[in-house]
């Protein structure tokens, strides 16, 4: 079964660069800056940007990881190390922001704003993707339905379940009227919402945006 979901999730990701290629059409010039890139590479289609894109020096990745073992993967792309709040870039220092999949980690609501206001300052566009919190399986604990239990408990079982590093505030996940609602009090008018589909259900979202 979980070899099966994720054959389904690198299909997914494959499908959704698919789409970052068609709508932004970045070329040789394009700067982008990628949020969260991971040091650690669990899956063969860890860091896809960097295992795909054409122009690897023009990536600049954004993390609070120290990227030693990224650094070497990936000699070319450059890595900045924050501390999780405001980026260290001028306004409109990138082109295009490659958010895959991190948003759900920065904290609660009012982080999600800042974290998207922060997006809109340093970039002209940007690619933003986050599971959908009202599909029945959870992609970062492997589990189903989990995810609509009260925290207390969904904290206790996790815990159980081997998976401590879940609880607390791992995670805030997102449906797509929550997206709308935090687009809305980041000022952000401009995008295309995407619901990417199995069987019927929404998967994850992927959000296009333009400042």
């Amino acid at each position: 079964m979980l070899k099966l979901i994720d054959k389904i999730s690198d299909q997914n990701r494959e499908r959704k660069y698919d789409f970052f290629l068609k709508h932004f059409s970045p070329d040789s010039h394009s700067s982008i800056l990628d949020i969260g890139a991971s040091e650690k590479e669990y899956r063969p289609t860890a860091n896809y940007l960097e295992k795909r894109y054409p122009y690897p020096e023009n990536i600049t990745v954004l993390g609070v990881d120290r990227y030693k073992e990224f650094c070497k993967r990936y000699p070319k792309v450059k890595t900045v190390n924050y501390d999780g709040r405001g980026f260290p870039f001028k306004d409109k220092a990138f082109d295009i922001c490659w958010c895959n999949a991190v948003i759900e980690h920065v904290g609660g609501r009012r982080q999600q704003e800042l974290f998207l206001r922060e997006i809109a300052r340093v970039s002209n566009s940007a690619f933003v993707t986050t599971p959908n919190k009202n599909f029945i399986y959870e992609p970062h604990t492997k589990t189903i339905l989990l995810q609509f239990l009260p925290k207390k408990i969904f904290n206790r079982i996790v815990v159980r379940l081997g998976k401590p590093w879940a609880q607390g505030d791992y995670m805030t996940l997102l449906s797509r009227s929550d997206i709308v609602r935090l687009l809305e009090k980041s000022n952000i008018k401009e995008y295309k919402l995407i619901e990417n589909k199995l069987a019927g259900f929404t998967i994850d979202f992927v959000i296009a945006i333009n400042f």
